[in-house]
């Protein structure tokens, strides 16, 4: 594999934009700016230029490139990052004229991913992202390949693979696709495993920086990294908690989401969001105190719609109530609550809602079991739980939580 590499010093970073009216240019540029800061660049100016159309040699208008270029020289700036996926020819163009290096908004997301990934699997989506991306741009970037990492937008597979070929990147493109291939044969038996045993699912998925990891330490414990930074964590957690009802659920964290995340990674990482699929309910966190919530559970809800998602029950969770201030345009009901997952209120009520939505598979009941059927207390702790039990003159006296298949027969035993 590749070696992430940063710098000691932040790179001094313009942003750039040109707003054709397709997106919410000012909301974009500052997102951008929070992808520059957790890349570990320093931003020391934006700029933004309305436009009808991107220019194909150039994205910007000439003219408005040379005031960027006295800006960066002004600024003393060594990285611009555009808005936009550039191609091949438009970044080489535009490095011509600017003299910095140039990169764009999926290298830069490319680059945050590269360095956080953690596990194998991460790793091998990282580089097959990065791979797919740099293939259709190797005519237009000519030697700009043969730079070494050394900054942002450069971390990734490594000198040999940045200065090979097309055949040679199709041909590393196949082996990763390969190797994950075999990893989600290894995952989709681990969730059929789950499936076959009976085991719960409860899949944590929202935009970036939501507090998705922040909830899955406070229920569980779980040590995950939790920064306030985008893609803080991206590789896959998960965790068992006990619910009101004495079942158990796994809860499993997944990869933040962003507006316009590049199709590529999107693609490289649908293994990891087919969690999401495969759970018996979506907790979709949400920033309460976000003015851009509403835009960023749009961003979730299509996702999960084209993953497959519409049938499963889902809990909306939005967490930072104790930070929002307009709590009056969203509403608590069946499947929406409030919580702070960093003071960890609003929990009880979260744990009940999930109970509600999970399907039943099991019952807690009190029951007295006479002593000449007391095997059918060895098959309740078989397929369930006995929380307590007591003897009594007229038997034995359960607290147990049972298997929904010996519900009814249990149902004889109930404790009046």
């Amino acid at each position: 594999m590749y070696e992430n590499k940063t710098e000691e010093i932040p790179a001094k970073a313009v942003l750039a934009c040109v707003d054709t009216g397709e997106f919410d240019a000012e909301a974009s540029i500052d997102e951008l700016e929070e992808l520059a800061s957790t890349a570990g660049a320093e931003v020391v100016g934006k700029v933004i230029q309305k436009k009808q159309s991107y220019d194909p040699a150039t994205c910007m208008g000439a003219g408005r490139l040379q005031e960027l270029k006295e800006q960066i020289d002004a600024l003393e700036a060594e990285l611009v990052v555009f808005d936009h996926e550039l191609t091949g020819v438009q970044v080489r163009n535009i490095e011509d004229i600017l003299e910095v290096r140039v990169i764009d908004r999926t290298t830069l997301i490319l680059d945050i991913f590269a360095q956080r990934a953690r596990t194998k699997e991460g790793k091998l989506q990282v580089e097959l992202a990065q791979q797919k991306y740099r293939l259709p741009r190797l005519i237009g970037l000519g030697t700009a390949l043969s730079r070494l990492g050394g900054g942002i937008g450069t971390r990734g597979p490594g000198e040999t693979k940045l200065e090979s070929d097309k055949r040679h990147i199709r041909r590393r493109i196949s082996y990763l696709e390969e190797e994950l291939a075999e990893l989600k044969k290894h995952r989709d038996f681990s969730r059929s495993r789950r499936k076959k045993d009976g085991v719960l699912c409860a899949a944590i998925v929202g935009y970036t920086n939501v507090g998705k990891s922040t909830l899955l330490n406070a229920l569980t414990d779980a040590g995950v990294l939790a920064e306030n930074k985008l893609f803080a964590t991206l590789d896959i957690t998960s965790r068992s908690i006990e619910l009101p009802d004495g079942r158990s659920v796994m809860l499993i964290d997944t990869v933040g989401l962003i507006s316009r995340l590049p199709h590529d990674l999107v693609e490289a990482f649908k293994s990891t969001l087919e969690e999401a699929a495969a759970a018996d309910v979506i907790l979709n966190v949400q920033d309460l105190s976000s003015p851009e919530r509403e835009k960023q559970a749009e961003v979730t809800r299509h996702l999960l719609d084209e993953l497959g998602c519409g049938d499963i029950p889902k809990v909306y969770v939005m967490n930072k109530s104790d930070i929002a201030t307009e709590l009056d345009t969203v509403f608590e009901d069946d499947s929406t609550v409030f919580i702070s997952a960093k003071e960890k209120t609003g929990f009880d009520r979260l744990l009940e809602i999930i109970t509600a939505k999970l399907p039943e598979t099991a019952k807690r009941m009190s029951l007295l079991v006479p002593y000449d059927k007391t095997a059918f207390i060895g098959r309740i702790r078989e397929e369930g739980k006995v929380f307590s039990e007591e003897y009594t003159a007229d038997g034995t006296a359960i607290d147990a939580l049972v298997d929904i298949k010996l519900v009814k027969e249990a149902a004889r035993y109930i404790v009046k």
